[in-house]
């Protein structure tokens, strides 16, 4: 591993973050629990992890017999969306409302965050189309539906 690499390797990370922080203003200026640096935070956590991942996979220590690996690499993703859900589940109220019973809420927030994560392995994977993208598609889904919703739905 050389230092312009690694260097790199950084600039993937600060583009996840950058990437979930969009997420994350999204949700905060809507006043939700997890807004613009846990958005942040959650998708270059998931960015640098996978880019440990893939730092295990060229050190030959961690390589087996004939090339073969010690460790499974997707097990790092796995372990980021368990770490993501448990979080995620932190954001998540029951309220009780005595009129209309128990109501849940920032189901959004918690999927934003996951959303998040995943757009943060995408950055790690160099899938910067799909990364965009999904940044894009997530800020939609938020914000233009999110208002339609209210709008009508909640009447």
């Amino acid at each position: 591993m050389d230092f312009l690499s690694e260097l790199r390797d950084i600039g993937l990370i600060t583009l996840a973050c950058l990437l979930g922080g969009a997420v994350g203003l999204e949700r905060e200026s809507d006043g939700k629990p997890a807004g613009f640096r846990t958005h942040m935070i959650i998708s270059g956590a998931a960015s640098l992890l996978v880019v440990c991942g893939k730092w295990l996979v060229i050190d030959e220590i961690f390589a087996g017999p004939e090339g073969s690996l010690r460790y499974d690499p997707i097990r790092i993703i796995e372990a980021v969306i368990v770490g993501v859900s448990f979080i995620g589940a932190g954001t998540i109220l029951k309220i009780s409302n005595n009129d209309h019973g128990a109501r849940v809420k920032y189901l959004t927030t918690a999927a934003s965050l996951l959303f998040s994560a995943g757009i943060g392995i995408c950055v790690a994977l160099e899938r910067f189309v799909i990364a965009i993208g999904m940044t894009v598609l997530i800020l939609v889904i938020n914000g233009v539906f999110g208002r339609w919703e209210e709008k009508h739905l909640n009447d």
